[in-house]
């Protein structure tokens, strides 16, 4: 499993939402969250961004570059 998906993972549990709640805000069909968690399916650049602004954190610390949240 990639750090990606354990991040979003571990971050949406943070926030108390769910998968579909999460996909509401993106945009996207539930399955693409559970895809994306799972490590099945890559994100493309406009939906990572839309990840980080959801969870206010770094795309660089989605993508496991850093581990400073911001």
């Amino acid at each position: 499993m990639s750090i990606f998906s354990e991040r979003i993972r571990a971050l949406r549990r943070e926030k108390g939402m769910t998968q579909k709640q999460v996909a509401e805000y993106l945009g996207l069909q539930t399955a693409s969250i559970i895809s994306h968690e799972a490590d099945r399916k890559g994100v493309k650049q406009e939906t990572l961004i839309k990840y980080a602004k959801l969870y206010g954190v770094s795309t660089d610390y989605l993508l496991g570059l850093k581990d400073e949240r911001n």
